[in-house]
């Protein structure tokens, strides 16, 4: 199919809109996956290993296993054994797949304080936001650096950090380099290395940090 590329998007020849960013369709085995998670939970939680569960529910290990991984859409009779083993509705298997999927909506001016290493030399962290499930967690903070602040580069974490400027100007270094971001710069950056405000000018500024790492 023809295709075209219109601004940051794709737009084929019926007119159907993509966006250009290069994550993965969505499966549409989501659901098999969702139900296959929770009866690992449930199983984990009963302190029965895999050959236990499937050895009372009569089915092989081998169908377990793909249940679980979301690889099979099993049978409601294979469902039913399976929940009667474990002592549950079978409607508790499904748990999982019926939760609505995360959003978190913060209003201008309504993020969360947030007291963090460098709170106390002047810089203010702001939580714009939260989800609860995923395998990843998104922290976005508006970080505003006061007149006056002190430098901090001590901080370092997992996962990695995005920062994009906003107001001000403010040398920041990660490892042993030093960038001097202005309004409109962003850096991107493993966060292990050891970083933060180097040198800040003098007046206040702000910027947008975005910290991702894995959910444990």
């Amino acid at each position: 199919m023809a295709k075209r590329k219109a601004g940051s998007a794709i737009v084929d020849e019926n007119h159907e809109i993509e966006t250009g960013s290069s994550a993965p369709q969505v499966s549409e085995r989501n659901l098999e996956r969702a139900l296959g998670n929770q009866i690992r939970v449930l199983r984990r939680q009963h302190d029965l290993s895999v050959a236990e569960l499937a050895s009372a529910a009569g089915i092989s290990n081998g169908m377990l296993s793909k249940i679980e991984n979301g690889g099979i859409s099993p049978s409601l009779n294979t469902l039913q054994s399976i929940a009667e083993t474990l002592k549950e509705p079978l409607s508790s298997l499904f748990a999982s797949a019926e939760e609505r999927q995360d959003c978190s909506y913060v209003p201008a001016g309504h993020g969360v304080g947030i007291e963090r290493r460098g709170s106390k030399v002047g810089h203010i962290y702001e939580l714009l936001g939260h989800l609860l499930g995923g395998d990843i967690v998104i922290e976005p903070y508006l970080i505003t650096l006061r007149e006056g602040a002190s430098a901090y580069t001590g901080f370092h974490h997992s996962g990695v950090e995005f920062i994009y400027m906003l107001d001000g100007e403010v040398d920041y270094r990660h490892g042993a380099n030093v960038y001097s971001i202005k309004p409109g710069d962003s850096l991107l950056f493993d966060s292990s290395a050891l970083h933060g405000p180097d040198k800040l000018a003098n007046k206040e500024c702000r910027y947008l940090s975005i910290i991702v790492y894995p959910r444990h």
